[in-house]
Parts: structure tokens; sequence; C-alpha cells
């Protein structure tokens, strides 16, 4: 990409709040493709991890954490009309900052929909007020009647995020290759009727992160390629997942929500404590973890498919999640401490010597069984085409420049997720930047091999029954 195209040109001020891993590989790919000076950028975050970018590309740079008592006064006169305030932090509340955007006429967009500290683990709340379903229904509750406002974009980053356009590629790629006529859908109900004429009953947001490092995790320290307070947080969340309509029974201490559309269940253990059965490509068939996810919520609501007002056809979706070998052994330890967090913290970057961050979604139960659409970015490549990235942050980078450019485009369109957006647009942006992508059927369902060693209670009549995914 020698020529870097401007993708859009930015006349506002931009406000990053947090500038972690993700912070410090997107300012690049800002300055790249948004027409936008670095004086018109200004970085708030609460630790000095960053600091020398920003002074090498001459953004300012304030180290000030943000709290439920100060956002207003630090974030406030930084904002006014045609802003756009980036939100890649942890622990700070997505809700407030969406509040704050639009009090403003801001726009906004963040990776995650974030509480105020303690608000994933709090034992006062309900389980089910913990999750990430009840988040995105405290979000989505600010829309207002018809949805206007300032551009607010909830959860855009590789996933949640990006995925949500993978899956409408992959049906639109499914319904070519089976001979099924997808029509050019592009509202929801056009997007679930196919969705329920393909027969999709499963979608695994499929990731296997195979980067090695030169330093080896040590005791009592936890390693991983992006945030590990990000995924320490919501890997002690509920694990939940979206519930297809297809499926006979809850799973063990499986629970069903009392509030909003219903389209999900969660379960009373935490997402890094459960497993489930998926595939990828390059890795084939393996456990990953069941992380909570807000595109594990987003996606099967928004391909529900309704006759007569009731849903008569929904997706399972759920994050099947295998991080790399030191953050699995970060993982084990930490449960191990019972969720007690390590002493120490790493994220992985210049010390990786090899691997690929292969993420995609496995779409099944259609006329070919399951197919993988998705990017298989090696680390090698990462560093040819952008600075301060590995393959796991690039992927994440990329699809929060594409949501970024996508709201400057769109500035009122209210609160939108990643479903309700130009998936065609997203892609073009991302696809430069994320190595090869790829499109792949496969014959393994999660029943391949089972009982080999020993006889296991499975549902032989279904193999996409949640019940035979869940290990």
């Amino acid at each position: 990409m020698p020529d870097f195209p401007v993708h859009v040109v930015f006349p506002g001020r931009i406000v990053f709040v947090g500038f972690g891993s993700i912070g410090q590989g997107v300012l690049p790919l800002i300055l790249r493709h948004v027409g936008v000076s670095p004086d018109r950028i200004t970085i708030v975050t609460a630790e000095d991890a960053g600091r020398q970018e920003a002074q090498e590309y001459g953004i300012k740079f304030v180290k000030q954490p943000i709290t439920q008592e100060n956002h207003a006064q630090v974030l406030g006169p930084l904002l006014s009309t045609g802003d756009f305030l980036l939100n890649l932090s942890v622990d700070v509340s997505s809700i407030a900052l969406i509040k704050l955007a639009r009090e403003k006429g801001a726009l906004y967009l963040d990776t995650c929909i974030e509480p105020w500290p303690g608000g994933y683990t709090d034992q006062s709340v309900s389980a089910a007020r913990r999750t990430n379903y009840a988040l995105r229904e405290s979000a989505l509750a600010l829309r207002t009647p018809g949805n206007k406002g300032p551009t607010a974009v909830l959860t855009h980053g590789a996933n949640p995020g990006m995925v949500s356009h993978f899956v409408k590629q992959a049906l639109l790629n499914i319904a070519a290759d089976t001979g099924t006529d997808a029509g050019n859908p592009r509202t929801r109900e056009e997007w679930a009727a196919l969705s329920h004429k393909l027969g999709i009953k499963v979608i695994h947001i499929a990731e296997r992160d195979t980067q090695v490092a030169n330093i080896p995790k040590k005791l009592g320290e936890f390693v991983n390629t992006w945030s590990v307070d990000g995924f320490i947080s919501e890997g002690c969340q509920p694990a939940e997942l979206g519930w297809g309509t297809h499926e006979k029974t809850l799973p063990p201490r499986g629970h069903e929500f009392d509030f909003g559309p219903k389209c999900a269940i969660y379960m009373m253990q935490p997402g890094a404590g459960t497993r489930v059965r998926t595939w990828t490509p390059k890795a084939g068939s393996f456990h990953g973890f069941l992380i909570t996810h807000g595109e594990s919520i987003s996606i099967p609501d928004y391909l529900s498919h309704r006759e007569g007002g009731k849903v008569v056809s929904r997706p399972t979706a759920h994050y099947s999640y295998h991080p790399c070998n030191d953050a699995v052994l970060s993982v084990a330890e930490f449960a191990g401490r019972n969720w007690q967090q390590q002493e120490r913290k790493r994220i992985m970057n210049k010390e990786i010597i090899d691997g690929i961050d292969e993420l995609g979604v496995l779409l099944a139960g259609h006329k070919k069984n399951a197919y993988w659409f998705g990017s298989q970015l090696s680390i090698e490549e990462a560093r040819k085409l952008a600075p301060y990235n590995s393959a796991t942050s690039l992927q994440v980078c990329v699809a929060v420049l594409s949501g970024l450019v996508w709201a400057m485009e769109n500035p009122t369109q209210g609160i939108v997720e990643p479903d309700e957006m130009d998936f065609r647009r997203n892609l073009e942006i991302c696809k430069p930047y994320l190595g090869p992508v790829v499109g792949s059927y496969t014959d393994w369902t999660p029943l391949t091999g089972r009982n080999s060693i020993f006889k296991e209670d499975v549902d032989a009549d279904d193999p996409w029954q949640f019940k035979n995914v869940l290990v």
C-alpha cells in the first residue's frame, strides 16, 4: 500500500480515551487514512504507555485516569460539535461517555461496552445484569425516538465489529456456492431471511492465535497479544451466547434472560473457565474459550427471522477463542489462583518471533455443512503493514479505523451496532491490512472423532446442538 489513500477528511478534533496496545496501533492508521492534523488529536490515558509514540507524532498526551467523578470535567472541555470521542479504554463506562459525546454533539466509537470498575464482578448485582447482554440493553436504551443524533458506533473492533461484516459476506458466499438466490439483502429482515433460507444453525467466531515469543511466560505473569486487563475483565464475566431456535436443552448451569429480546443465554461460570469445540482452516479442530462478546448477542438478534411476529429461526452464536499458547498458560494459572490476577502482566509485541492470528466466522448447518471465512494474518505481514502492531492488534486496529471512517462519512445515524453498518465499505477499508482473507468449507462437526476413547453423551441426530459443542 504505497500511497495510503485518505478515506475521509475530518475537520473536527479526535480525543482518545485510553492508549494501550489498540490505541497505539490505530494512531498511525488514522494519521495515514484520515485527513486530520496531529495538533487536532489529544490522548487522555491512565498510564504512561505510548507517551513516546505520541511525542513522535506530535500528539498531545495527557496522563489522567478517567473516573466516574471526573469524566465530564476532564473530557468535556476537549469536545464540541463535530468532534470525535474514540473510547479504547478499560474500566471507563461506555454509557457515560456516549451520553457525554451526545451532549457535546460529538461522534463516538468503542470496541466494547465497558462498565465502571467492578461492574463485571460486583456480587451485589445479579449475574444476569453483569453480562454483555445487559450492557448492550443499557446502551441501546439510549436511542432516541427515530434514533437521531450524532453517530455513536458500539463495539467496533475485530470482534465484536469486523466479524459481523464477515458474517454477511459469508452468507452471500454460501448462497452463491449452494445455488441459492440471495437477492440483494440490505435490511435486518432481509439478512435474517437469507440466514433462515440457507439453514444456518450455528455461527462460531472462531479464532486461533499461534503467535510465539522469544521470552516465555514466567510464573506469576499474565501474557497476551492484546490487552491483559481487557481479557481478564471479559474472561471473568459469565459465559454467554446467542441461543438458536434449533437448540433442545439448556447447558448445565445455563439460564435464560427475563428481559430484553431473549436472544441469548448465560452460564453461571466464567467464560475463561468454559471450553467449546470449533474449527479454523489452518488450525483444524481445537478447544476454545467461550469468552463473552458483544457479537455473540448482536449477530443472532440481527439474524432472528420472524413470521407473524414470532421468531422461527435464529442461529446459536458465540466466541470460540484459543489465544496464543502463553495466554492459555496465563489463563490456567489465573484460574488456579481462584481468578485472582497475577502480580505482573505483559503484552507481547516486539518479542513475537512467529505465528498468525486466524480470526473468522464459522457458519454451520447449511447444505455444505460448515464454512469458515476470515483473516489469516501473520506477525511478519503485520509488521510490514503498520508500526506498533502484532497480528492480533492490527486486526482490531484496522476495524477501529473502518468504523471511525464510516461514522465520519455517516455522522447522523444515532446509536448503531456493527450489524447495522455497511459491511462492504468496512471490509473495503479493512482488507488491505488483514493478510490472506479466505473462505473454506469443511466436513468437520463437533462429533468428529468423538466416542473414540470414552463413550460420551452426544446428540447424534443433530451435530450442531450446543450440547455437542460444549466441552
